[in-house]
């Protein structure tokens, strides 16, 4: 069965992984050069992770019980994307309930899913919000996949996408306090799952952190992730090598700041057989934030082995 079940997570991941790359192999023109590069880079040094993720107060566009829509504090030039957007899903208790922050997956084809996870968090008493996250959703600008340009071989962009999606999780959790709500957790998914990570750095209510699969080493998923083929053909090709890429860890990097969290309620799970966000770059995130709980599951980096474990966890921690 284990031998089946790997071989089955490797068929997965490969077949997943070769969309992702011919996804980005769609923007090879607009791969970052190492001037521009250097530039971004040079700018972002001096800023630590409060100035870089700033966040001023949301001024909704759109407000209801259910949905809120606002212009995002760091526009990326894509109208569609700039326009920052939530779902609410409100818990029996009211406004005053503690909420969970669902951080859904790159590219991930619609939020069913999450929508169901958040119903679920509402049984157990607390809010849920699903922010889309830059690029996704409601945020694809036409002629795009979803979540198409949130990851490509423009690094700025790249970094500007998570600037945006930390920054707006900023602003909706100061909405939310204005509205009563005194504590959060995070439930992150990949690329949802990095954010969160970010998230958890800057913000001290943050009551628990679960993360599935989150992309926890940044350097290992440029440069040697087999989902980041292509990026890292593009770059090197413009002689951008992974020295250059580390200058923006202290900001980008899960590995570089620690979650407020309790440690008994910070929660990492990995595919045992995943080769995106491998285990042993799970279990060193794990060291690195002093000894997070880490859950193993028999799967790749797609599946949902993982999500179910996880979701275990947490109803232990706040039901």
């Amino acid at each position: 069965m284990e031998a089946l079940r790997r071989h089955w997570a490797r068929v997965t991941d490969a077949s997943t992984c070769a969309l992702l790359n011919l996804a980005q192999w769609r923007h090879r023109r607009h791969a970052v050069g190492k001037h521009a590069l250097e530039e971004y880079l040079a700018a972002c040094e001096p800023l630590d992770r409060p100035q870089f993720y700033a966040a001023p107060a949301l001024e909704p566009l759109q407000e209801s019980p259910r949905h809120v829509r606002w212009p995002t504090p760091h526009p990326s030039g894509f109208a569609a994307n700039d326009l920052a957007s939530a779902l609410i899903f409100e818990g029996p208790r009211g406004w005053r309930a503690p909420t969970v922050l669902i951080l859904h997956a790159l590219m991930s084809l619609n939020d069913a899913g999450y929508r169901r996870l958040a119903a679920r968090v509402n049984d157990l008493g607390w809010h849920a919000a699903l922010l889309h996250l830059p690029f996704h959703y409601e945020r694809r600008p036409r002629g795009y996949l979803n979540g198409e340009l949130a990851i490509t071989a423009d690094l700025i962009r790249n970094g500007q996408g998570l600037r945006q999606g930390v920054s707006e999780l900023r602003q909706l959790m100061a909405w939310l306090r204005a509205r009563g709500c005194g504590e959060f957790g995070v439930f992150g998914t990949s690329y949802g799952g990095w954010t969160g990570a970010l998230l958890a750095s800057v913000e001290d209510d943050i009551s628990f952190v679960a993360l599935l699969q989150p992309i926890a080493d940044v350097e290992h998923a440029i440069w040697e992730s087999p989902a980041g083929a292509t990026i890292r053909l593009l770059l090197r090709r413009n002689g951008i090598c992974g020295g250059m890429t580390r200058r923006h860890a202290h900001l980008t990097s899960p590995m570089h700041g620690k979650p407020s969290a309790p440690r008994a309620r910070t929660v990492l799970a990995v595919g045992a057989y995943d080769r995106i966000a491998p285990p042993d770059r799970i279990e060193a995130l794990a060291e690195a934030w002093g000894g997070a709980r880490v859950i193993a599951s028999p799967q790749g980096h797609f599946g949902y082995a993982a999500a179910r474990d996880m979701f275990a966890a947490v109803r232990e921690m706040i039901a």
